[in-house]
């Protein structure tokens, strides 16, 4: 009896694992996916400060794309150039990426862009590991370096109007 509820434990151990694996297979062929798109979201949950404690975050993100990158990210910390710490501006732009590099690593993808406004450059570094969990980096030639956690997905489709 002691070897047949042994075996049954076995059996239903490898059917589980097998799911899992399988379940992890299709995430990771998911992100794969995006990633060599080049076009997907960065949620951003969580914010690192410099010289602060980590801010949780909702509604932050960033689209990236070759032709255009959108941020919606908040900005915390240390600010130069006449631009105010807590000011409503954060680092809110939409503009085409001077860079926009992709890189498979062993671990994780690394996605590489620069963007340049007028007065402000933004090196934007984003590394996705293989089940979607990002962090993304940013350095500025006006504010201090700031650092942000989430993950990424595909970017909502626009419905088309049909009449």
């Amino acid at each position: 009896m002691n070897l047949k509820i042994s075996l049954l434990i076995l059996f239903l151990a490898i059917i589980a694992t097998t799911a899992f694996t399988q379940e992890k297979t299709k995430k990771q062929k998911q992100i794969e996916e995006l990633v060599n798109s080049k076009t997907f979201v960065f949620n951003a949950t969580k914010a690192f400060p410099k010289d602060m404690k980590p801010v949780y975050l909702t509604s932050s993100y960033i689209k990236f794309s070759p032709d255009r990158i959108e941020s919606h990210l908040p900005y915390y910390d240390m600010a130069y150039n006449g631009v105010r710490y807590g000011s409503e501006a954060g680092m809110k732009f939409e503009e085409k990426p001077e860079e926009f590099t992709v890189t498979k690593g062993k671990k994780n993808y690394s996605i590489y862009a620069v963007v340049k406004r007028t007065n402000e450059t933004y090196n934007l570094s984003l590394s996705v590991s293989f089940n979607g969990t990002s962090s993304l980096s940013v350095t500025s030639n006006n504010q201090s370096f700031i650092s942000y956690s989430g993950d990424i997905k595909a970017p909502e489709k626009k419905e088309e109007k049909t009449q």
